[in-house]
């Protein structure tokens, strides 16, 4: 009996591998905000109170008929810019197989890296990248989580929406028990005023109003001074707080990392950090407890998931920023402690909801991220382009 030869791997052709982008839509979305917001970055006169947020989209087809939606965004300054570069570098996809996903998030950073390979020429490249992993899951027949590999089937969840600097702690209260009421399990509010006595007795009213069961944290974007940061932190240790989030500068690595060794409570950082290479820098220097990536800044899910694993590797907690909408299944693949932050800001934007159940966010059954546009968002849509 003759052997048959084996055929060398190299001549072998996947089906997966026959597929090709065929097309590329992109689209500048404006969601308004129900009323201006405030945090401390308005009270130091660094920024303006925000009132909208800027949305890229990004819906990738291909040839066999499968889809993917991604969207990257820009508060205040920057939605243009993000869809202008998103429109030069989109073109690169075309004839592309989207199961190559880290080539391609390679091919968009050097198709632009004369303006950088983070800030906004990566948050452009996020919708794309976004949109893939979203095809690829979709394809799969699969939520994202589990294309990733899941640890958990939800994830506690916290708000921050309802506790701004703007808003008056009687209003806070009220939003606080509609939260709680909602499923919601951690409650974080904003500090960083300029007199650090009005942000203790902000924390103080409602940390008593929470009791010391519920899970609560305080947010000073980045506001405060190394001396400030760690005589307000000595203070707000009584309150058992789950974490202090950006205390000081996004880049001041050693200061936060004193901080860390400094305080009892955990000190959280990293949301406006643009590339993997950055947050390398902070979970390196010790900096954080809990480290908050935001896929749409670092440039999607492709880098999103290297600073996953930087973090897990320092056994380090993540807490990613915003967009709970893809963050959700992030943090679900996610080995260790985690949580998943609430806005509910972009809900006007999809057709889907997620479920909120005993302070936790769970999981959507749907494949890909779970989530379709609704006419809403296409009412607020001020450029779009197919390619």
């Amino acid at each position: 009996m003759t052997a048959t030869k084996p055929r060398p791997f190299e001549t072998v052709r996947l089906r997966a591998s026959l597929d090709q982008i065929r097309s590329v839509s992109l689209s500048l979305v404006r969601l308004p905000l129900a009323a201006p917001i405030s945090d401390a970055k308005v009270l130091t006169g660094r920024q303006k109170p925000l009132t909208e947020i800027a949305f890229l989209f990004a819906q990738i087809t291909s040839e066999e008929g499968h889809e993917g939606l991604g969207f990257s965004y820009s508060k205040r300054a920057g939605g243009p810019g993000l869809y202008a570069h998103a429109r030069e570098i989109a073109p690169e996809l075309i004839g592309e197989d989207p199961n190559d996903i880290a080539r391609l998030w390679d091919k968009m950073i050097w198709a632009g890296a004369s303006v950088g390979r983070s800030g906004l020429a990566a948050q452009a490249i996020a919708a794309f990248d976004v949109a893939l992993w979203d095809l690829k899951a979709r394809r799969a027949g699969l939520p994202l989580a589990k294309l990733l590999g899941a640890h958990r089937d939800s994830v506690d969840c916290y708000n921050t929406s309802g506790g701004y600097l703007s808003m008056p702690i009687d209003e806070i209260v009220a939003n606080i028990d509609a939260a709680l009421a909602r499923g919601i399990g951690g409650i974080k509010i904003k500090v960083g005023q300029p007199d650090t006595r009005a942000d203790l007795e902000r924390v103080a009213a409602v940390r008593e109003h929470l009791g010391d069961a519920v899970p609560m944290m305080v947010d000073a974007n980045q506001q405060w001074d190394r001396a400030t940061a760690l005589r307000t932190g000595r203070e707000l240790e009584r309150f058992n707080l789950t974490w202090i989030e950006e205390p000081l500068d996004a880049y001041d690595a050693e200061g936060h990392a004193r901080l860390a060794n400094a305080l009892d409570t955990p000190i959280a950082t990293g949301e406006m950090l643009t590339s993997a290479a950055e947050h390398w820098n902070l979970i390196q220097a010790g900096a954080s407890d809990f480290v908050q990536p935001d896929a749409p800044r670092v440039g999607g899910i492709t880098p999103f998931l290297r600073v996953m694993a930087l973090a897990d590797h320092k056994a380090l907690s993540l807490a990613p920023h915003f967009a709970m909408e893809i963050h959700l299944h992030l943090a679900a693949a996610y080995p260790r402690t985690t949580w998943v932050e609430h806005f509910e800001w972009l809900e006007p934007l999809f057709n889907e909801r997620f479920e909120l159940r005993d302070g936790q966010m769970l999981v959507p059954a749907r494949p890909g991220l779970g989530l379709s546009l609704s006419d809403q968002a296409g009412a607020w849509t001020t450029d779009r382009l197919t390619i």
